[in-house]
């Protein structure tokens, strides 16, 4: 007996449709003009900066909400929210003021997102190095009035990126705070990535009411290695770090929403989607505009094959993830949402590379159905279904009950790109991000089709 062969019609197929055959022609028709590319081009040339509360960001709500009008997407619409707006400003840079053979280099860093600025002047302190919050605690009076240079690398023994960046990314976002607890008058943070070049990567970090709020900056690979080293051969290197960033009053945004009705129960809604918003380095290609005009071409594709799917599916470009995701939060509690049950939310936001499954958040008996289904996505080397986390834009429908679902991909380069000016539309390959868009669409169809 065989447990791991799944007919491609699958028992409950309507009469005269076979999964199979909608599968490769969503395959062939989806790999003919990858046009998934060519939504993402016009995204990252038309709107490449698109940080919640930025002019590029209210670009890339008009030109998405185009889009779907443009391919005949039913009730498309806005849906208003508010956002933070964090601006980076002109000025970034670092310097070590003092040492006997480095003084006078620049460092090459950036502002993390949600940053005070530094004094006019800047700020000027003997630099300590360390690897953990734990080390620094040990530090006592000897942190006080130093500039903080968190220094943990990503461990390149894990074969999951995402683990390794777990492991690293508390640094960025919690170093501030650790930094100001312990005494210090600001963080240097060492890029969350794998690569050693001399692009920083930014993203969010926080402050808490109770703590005094320094100012953070990440540090590229290379000089974070070069300023380590040179910390081990003299004593008493200085800095000067220089930043204008700060918060504006919060923005008006918007979700873009648009969907393909369902033809039997069009009040069961399967939501697929990805955030819009990007921080303001690079053009957000990877992160997460792939994501976004992939759920776009999920819709564009069952339209083009003539496909009528039972239930509602619908695309949503979500607002704010990277710096607080009011755009997830909103549209699970927004006043159209009554009415509806929203049975799936699938999410891409791992990088616009080639598939390689799709993690499912919910209970054994929904995985065991969609694991039932693993067949159909082997043409596309998409056939690792496990349980695992969907997505931030996704968590709220999750939370209310929906199963939720995250494209998964092949992601040893996501973090070479990730919040910096290296994730751009070049980096990208059209039939990688096509056949995320097919792997969606088809997982959509099924979920349509079937149920859960």
């Amino acid at each position: 007996m065989c447990f791991g062969i799944v007919s491609s019609s699958l028992a409950a197929t309507p009469p005269g449709v076979s999964y199979d055959s909608v599968a490769i022609r969503l395959l062939e028709s989806g790999l003919r003009n990858c046009e998934a590319f060519q939504m993402l081009k016009e995204l990252t040339s038309h709107a490449p900066h698109r940080l919640s509360g930025s002019p590029d960001a209210a670009r890339a709500v008009d030109l998405t909400k185009k889009m779907m009008e443009q391919r005949g997407l039913n009730k498309v619409h806005l849906e208003a929210i508010m956002v933070p707006h964090w601006v980076r400003g002109p000025v970034e840079e670092a310097t070590i003021t003092r040492s006997t053979s480095k003084k006078g280099t620049k460092l090459t860093i950036c502002a993390l997102g949600g940053s005070v600025a530094t004094p006019k002047r800047g700020i000027e302190a003997e630099v300590i190095e360390v690897k953990s919050f734990e080390q620094l605690r040990t530090l006592g009076e000897s942190a006080k009035n130093k500039i903080i240079f968190f220094n943990r690398p990503f461990d390149p023994t894990k074969f999951n990126t995402f683990e390794t960046y777990g492991g690293a990314v508390d640094q960025r976002s919690r170093g501030a705070v650790e930094a100001a607890r312990a005494g210090g008058v600001a963080a240097l943070v060492r890029s969350m990535t794998h690569v050693i070049d001399d692009v920083p990567h930014t993203g969010a970090m926080g402050y808490v009411d109770t703590v005094k709020k320094v100012p953070a900056a990440a540090i590229s690979t290379l000089d974070a290695d070069m300023l380590s080293k040179l910390l081990l051969q003299e004593k008493n290197i200085r800095v000067r770090i220089q930043l204008t960033c700060k918060t504006l009053p919060d923005t008006p945004s918007a979700n873009v929403v648009g969907e393909i009705t369902g033809s039997e129960k069009p009040d069961e809604v399967i939501v697929v989607g990805g955030h819009l918003d990007c921080w303001d380095k690079g053009q957000g290609a990877h992160d997460d505009g792939g994501g976004c005009m992939q759920a776009i071409e999920v819709i564009q594709l069952m339209r083009k094959l003539g496909v009528k799917p039972k239930r509602t599916i619908r695309a949503v470009m979500f607002m704010n993830e990277e710096n607080g995701n009011r755009g997830g939060k909103a549209y699970a509690t927004a006043p159209e949402r009554a009415g509806e049950k929203h049975i799936a939310a699938i999410e891409s936001d791992r990088g616009a590379f080639a598939p390689r499954g799709i993690s499912v958040q919910a209970d054994s008996s929904v995985l065991a159905k969609v694991q039932a289904w693993r067949s159909l996505f082997e043409r596309m080397y998409a056939d690792r279904i496990f349980p695992g986390y969907s997505g931030v834009d996704v968590s709220a429908i999750v939370e209310r009950g929906a199963a939720g679902f995250g494209l998964d991909v092949e992601t040893q380069r996501y973090f070479d790109y990730h919040h910096s000016d290296n994730d751009t539309i070049d980096k990208v390959n059209p039939r990688e991000l096509e056949l995320g868009a097919i792997v969606e669409a088809l997982l959509c169809y099924l979920i349509s089709e079937e149920g859960l």
